[in-house]
């Protein structure tokens, strides 16, 4: 955090990481710079941090959910109850590890919760991102070298000030190294938990839905949860949205196979809820398995009628699929598979 050393990193190898690490699109960007998007490998980022680690990573176009995971890292190790050592701006709060003074102006009631909490890990993660947006703005104005994610990073430990008086990362005699290998480490660390994707091909409407459902790859399976507007919590019934005997789907954030495609498409076609339902509504565009393009729908099916259909995903395009699978998994890019009751695909627009 600002005002506060903590470990870090080299302007020269930050630079030459960055190009791996940054090109994650903003949710809803469908541009054509939203054409590569990344997700973070399984198992780096605890469930109850992926959703706002990904929200967060998707403010500005120059940051990435990669970059914000690594951060929270190396400032608290996802730790939403760290605290840190008395400074001259105070203690440094939370996972984000926000002074009191830099919380006054970043941090908001992100989560809903009625109060604004540097120790609430919506709140400190929403507030982190857009520090560190601010941040980015500011260093590809300054014209400093090292890159502006590199140079956000340094600001966000040891203050813009600092960078100002460097021209750039401050350098390894600054404060025994602290914010020069900070820097390093994080973009290292971000560098390696990236989960490359296959670049989605094409334009239009379909392209578009798919590159808005890979922002959210890594998201928990969500029985009951998702909505046009993002990730929501969901519900359990019968025995369907537990895990490991606990109701999995009423603690956590994310999607379920059909909010994930409602999600997607919902700029532009406004799907029903349901798996069903969303066959019954495209059942009149039927694709041939053959001919599928981005952003068709398949559906999934025991009875063998799509109007029975329990799942559903997307065609990512080079015969893979997007999809929301089951509880205890997350949104992932699979080869398609024909197992399970496939019984046929849909163009949506």
């Amino acid at each position: 955090m600002s005002t506060k050393l903590a470990a870090g990193a080299v302007a020269g190898v930050a630079g030459l990481i960055l190009a791996s690490v940054i090109g994650t699109a903003a949710v809803g960007d469908t541009s054509a710079s939203a054409a590569t998007t990344t997700g973070i490998k399984a198992g780096k980022v605890p469930a109850d941090f992926l959703p706002w680690v990904m929200k967060a990573g998707a403010l500005c176009s120059d940051l990435s959910p990669a970059i914000i995971a690594a951060q929270i890292s190396q400032e608290s190790n996802f730790n939403a109850a760290a605290v840190g050592p008395e400074t001259n701006a105070g203690a440094a709060k939370g996972a984000a590890q926000f002074t009191d003074a830099s919380w006054g102006t970043w941090g908001r009631d992100d989560d809903g919760s009625g109060t604004a909490s540097p120790y609430d890990i919506g709140d400190a993660v929403m507030a982190q991102g857009r520090y560190m947006c601010a941040l980015i703005k500011r260093a590809k104005s300054s014209g400093y070298p090292g890159g502006a994610v590199a140079l956000a990073l340094a600001g966000y430990n040891a203050g813009w000030g600092r960078v100002q008086q460097y021209g750039g990362v401050p350098p390894e005699s600054f404060a025994g190294g602290q914010t020069y290998n900070y820097v390093h480490d994080i973009m290292a660390k971000a560098a390696a938990w990236v989960d490359d994707v296959p670049t989605v091909v094409g334009t239009g409407s379909g392209a578009d839905a798919v590159r808005k459902a890979a922002t959210y790859l890594g998201l928990p399976y969500v029985w009951g949860g998702g909505t046009p507007a993002g990730p929501s919590t969901g519900f359990c019934s019968g025995n369907t949205g537990y895990l490991n005997g606990v109701c999995f789907a009423a603690s956590h954030e994310g999607f379920d196979c059909s909010s994930l495609t409602q999600n997607a498409w919902w700029s532009t076609v406004q799907l029903p809820r349901t798996a069903a339902d969303q066959y019954n509504a495209t059942a009149s565009h039927p694709v041939s398995m053959d001919a599928l393009q981005v952003g068709d729908l398949i559906f999934w099916s025991h009875t063998g009628s799509g109007s029975d259909a329990y799942h559903v995903a997307m065609y990512y395009g080079n015969g893979k699929i997007i999809e929301a699978p089951r509880t205890g998994k997350n949104v992932q890019i699979v080869k398609l598979y024909r197992s399970g009751g496939l019984v046929g695909a849909t163009r949506p627009a």
